[in-house]
């Protein structure tokens, strides 16, 4: 579905207390780590050399995975700091701003998904590889209780009743107030706004009971919404998105960091037409198709 995507590794040198084995206390881990936006997942690798922390195999191994499970939480923790939140903020800015704390941070990380550490062929070094999915962080961040209501027209506008929403972004779209033109990005928390830039979809929209264990938008390419199949979807997205979902050309992008596709005016008044499709929005029955070179991001 991807684009290889060839990322930089970035090295961090870290002082830790636990394994006193070490020389000098001092390790260099070697740390590469990727968003899979259409997966949900932030995957990264940490690594170092044995034999310059001073551990020997086949005695030191114990203490070559102790070294791991130690260091492994701080790493997460600064790997999930240059995530995009929305069009202007990550979450390093939420906690500049002190609308999250570490401790937040502390719980996305207790859910990281660990596979066992590995020896590398060459019995070199440790390898230890880790998954967050993207859906717990919004959760966490996702902390209003009621949804709010989206614009209500004056005048009836007809409209089918739509299984979900489909916003086709994936070639690179003028950017509004801006010159030039740009890729619609990923983010936790995208907006949808209409040609007269009215919001017609932002996390305030989302019915919080609905959404536990879910990402705001579904993010995808193009091929998987030209399948054969009565939808035109493939087999998950097909159950998500529903038999008949409306598709919507974007028209330019908005943000700071461009994540907020625009649509047409007309679109949106087929959206906020009557309820049922006010109800897609609720239930973040929402795709984004998407380039897929915007689809799997190094963290830098």
């Amino acid at each position: 579905m991807h684009s290889k995507f060839t990322g930089i590794v970035l090295s961090f040198l870290i002082i830790l207390t636990l394994p006193a084995w070490s020389q000098n206390g001092r390790i260099d881990f070697d740390v590469s780590a990727s968003i899979d936006w259409v997966r949900g997942e932030l995957n990264a690798q940490i690594s170092y050399d044995l034999a310059q922390a001073g551990i020997r195999l086949p005695a030191g191994r114990f203490m070559a995975e102790e070294t791991l499970r130690t260091a492994y939480p701080q790493f997460m923790r600064s790997l999930l700091l240059p995530v995009r939140v929305d069009s202007s903020s990550t979450i390093s800015d939420l906690i500049n701003r002190r609308e999250i704390g570490i401790e937040d941070l502390n719980t996305i990380t207790r859910g990281v998904r660990k596979i066992p550490p590995s020896l590398s062929p060459d019995l070199t070094r440790m390898n230890g590889r880790y998954t967050v999915f993207i859906e717990r962080i919004s959760s966490l961040l996702l902390r209003h209780r009621r949804p709010t209501e989206p614009e209500r027209l004056l005048m009836p506008v007809p409209a089918a009743n739509y299984t979900g929403i489909i916003i086709i972004a994936d070639q690179q779209l003028p950017v509004h107030g801006r010159r030039g033109r740009a890729f619609v990005e990923p983010c936790l928390f995208p907006r949808i706004w209409d040609t007269n830039m009215n919001v017609i979809f932002d996390r305030s929209m989302l019915d919080p009971a609905r959404m536990a264990g879910n990402m705001m938008v579904r993010y995808t390419v193009s091929e998987s919404i030209f399948r054969p199949t009565p939808s035109g979807l493939e087999g998950e997205l097909a159950a998500f998105a529903g038999p008949n979902p409306m598709r919507i050309l974007a028209r330019q992008v908005f943000g700071l960091y461009t994540t907020d596709p625009i649509i047409d005016r007309h679109d949106a008044m087929r959206i906020l037409a009557n309820e049922n499709n006010r109800r897609l929005l609720r239930e973040g029955r929402v795709v984004f198709v998407l380039n897929e070179t915007q689809l799997l991001q190094t963290i830098r």
